[in-house]
């Protein structure tokens, strides 16, 4: 598409401060949003009502702005992004500053919406992509870094395995973790909780080492039993400080 202008009329934004005006009402301010997007006048009514209808702000249509809450607020945000029936809508933080019942609010608007829209959500509050996201794209620096679906992502190759550790035995919590830090290729031990007369632990290994031998093997020398062990999956969080980090190692001369 060459024209600006009407790629423009594609696109819904959403920016992390919505462009509100506050001494205006719901209705009048999405009605001046229509004029700025060139909304046929004929069009108007109908769009509107199918847009407060979707975003659940229909009653507060005669209300002034500044009187309804930041939820509120942020619908009304994501309102005047759907005028036009722009084919992406693009949310930059949708959620901050939400208490959580607004977040799931939020969550669940985004979810009805992806059945007719493209949605691009730019957030830095990961949880947001696990809960509303099914593909994802890293950007570091300005420049795409990793792009894929979440599966892909949390089932990704890393430099680390993770394990849930229960462990009978010994004098206590500090015992046992010192025994597993002592594990050759173990790099990280966490304690997590106590169940029944289980510790259970987090355990960070190099992805070379199979440390399962090493674990097992050293727990009996103390006159510990290991009573589980099962893998834990790498979070997204995990996932983008690890793509971060190799982008930001300098290439070898």
């Amino acid at each position: 598409m060459d024209s600006p202008r009407e790629a423009k009329r594609l696109i819904g934004y959403l920016p992390e401060q919505p462009p509100l005006y506050y001494d205006m009402t719901v209705n009048e301010y999405l009605r001046f949003i229509c004029d700025l997007k060139s909304v046929p006048l004929k069009q108007r009514r109908r769009q509107l009502d199918e847009i407060l209808y979707l975003v659940k702000i229909g009653d507060m249509r005669d209300r002034l702005i500044k009187n309804l809450s930041k939820g509120y607020k942020q619908r009304v945000g994501v309102a005047q992004a759907l005028v036009g029936n722009p084919q992406v809508l693009v949310l930059d933080e949708p959620t901050v500053g939400l208490d959580p019942k607004q977040i799931i609010e939020i969550r669940k608007l985004i979810g009805a919406l992806r059945h007719e829209h493209t949605i691009i959500l730019s957030t830095h509050i990961l949880q947001e992509v696990n809960a509303v996201c099914s593909t994802v794209a890293v950007i570091n620096k300005g420049k795409l870094a990793a792009s894929g679906s979440v599966s892909d992502f949390t089932a990704a190759e890393g430099t680390v395995s993770k394990f849930m550790i229960s462990v009978v035995g010994g004098s206590g919590k500090s015992e046992i973790q010192k025994v597993l830090q002592n594990v050759d290729g173990v790099r990280r031990v966490d304690f997590v909780r106590v169940d029944k007369d289980a510790f259970i632990f987090n355990v960070e290994s190099e992805k070379k080492s199979d440390v399962r031998r090493g674990v097992f093997n050293a727990l009996a020398h103390a006159n510990m039993a290991e009573i589980e062990l099962r893998p834990v999956g790498r979070t997204l969080e995990e996932i983008f400080i690890d793509i971060v980090s190799k982008e930001q190692v300098p290439a070898a001369e």
